[in-house]
């Protein structure tokens, strides 16, 4: 039986990359929804089996919009972690493959990727209009149903090759050293076919009020066992300015002793703990390659 996987659409998004790529060799039904709410909600609401969203990326930081869906609106656990390497292209309609870039007015994407290239397709095209879409691919849809006008969409080479696409110039990223992290979510167990990937475990911190040294205390109990902390990042609880919760990311399973020792004592301090999940991760290519070293 094909696992259904829903995941950020339409065809030809980084998203649907990181979905194909994280499902590679598995049979699966591969379905797309419009925006990251209605992807994690097929799987809330059980039309799917496992959800893939853009969770973080090296350039623009955090994506809101997934974290606080997952920390206010459903339960459904982090099942895998998938870092890969983003690299945009300016698409073109074919009828306008030999028009000069500096010709162009309006270049189209999600806000994410505009912010990801911006200062590279400003210097390109000094006088352009930006146009915000909900995604990559559905820009590149939209300049391929509009040959007569001189605007480009910022995206992937298969969203080219999904809509009959020119790419008129490679890797307009701002910083070469741009990468997005995915996550699978849902709530059966994944069996991830990689023999480099590595355990982590994401949990909520809610500290029992605002006193001084409070977070200093949580982090102590990580500090002192050597467990690696690779993100932390602050949030608000929505019960009142001022109000923040903790997103703790530890290279640790949670089954492991030591984070078990973590978890009793930060729980001891009176602060409330949610396991978001405990994942494994690992990269679409080698890490050296990937980070540019």
């Amino acid at each position: 039986m094909k696992i259904k996987v829903a995941y950020l659409g339409p065809v030809g998004t980084f998203t649907h990359a990181a979905a194909s790529s994280l499902f590679e060799g598995k049979e699966v039904r591969l379905e797309p929804y419009p925006t990251i709410v209605d992807t994690l909600q097929a799987v809330a609401e059980k039309k799917v089996d496992v959800a893939v969203v853009p969770i973080e990326n090296a350039l623009e930081g955090s994506v809101h919009m997934t974290l606080d869906h997952l920390v206010h609106q459903v339960d459904l656990p982090v099942l895998a972690e998938l870092i890969y390497p983003i690299s945009h292209c300016l698409l073109a309609h074919p009828d306008q493959a030999t028009t000069q870039l500096s010709e162009f007015t309006h270049v189209l994407s999600h806000p994410q990727a505009i912010a990801q290239c911006y200062h590279t397709v400003r210097k390109l095209i000094p006088h352009a209009t930006f146009v915000h879409t909900d995604s990559t691919a559905l820009a590149a849809a939209q300049i391929g149903q509009q040959p007569a006008n001189k605007w480009l969409a910022i995206g992937t080479s298969q969203a080219a090759e999904c809509h009959q696409l020119v790419v008129r110039q490679e890797n307009v990223q701002d910083q070469a050293n741009n990468y997005t992290r995915f996550w699978a979510v849902g709530y059966q167990p994944l069996e991830i076919n990689d023999a480099d990937s590595k355990q982590k475990t994401c949990l909520q911190v809610t500290l029992p009020a605002d006193y001084p040294g409070a977070l200093y205390q949580v982090l102590a109990a990580f500090s002192w066992r050597k467990i690696n902390l690779c993100r932390i990042e602050s949030r608000p609880t929505k019960t009142g300015l001022g109000n923040y919760f903790f997103l703790i990311e530890a290279e640790m399973a949670i089954n492991h002793v030591l984070m078990q020792g973590a978890i009793d004592e930060v729980t001891a301090l009176g602060c409330k703990v949610r396991v978001l999940g405990s994942f494994p991760y690992h990269y679409h290519q080698e890490r050296q390659t990937l980070l540019g070293k």
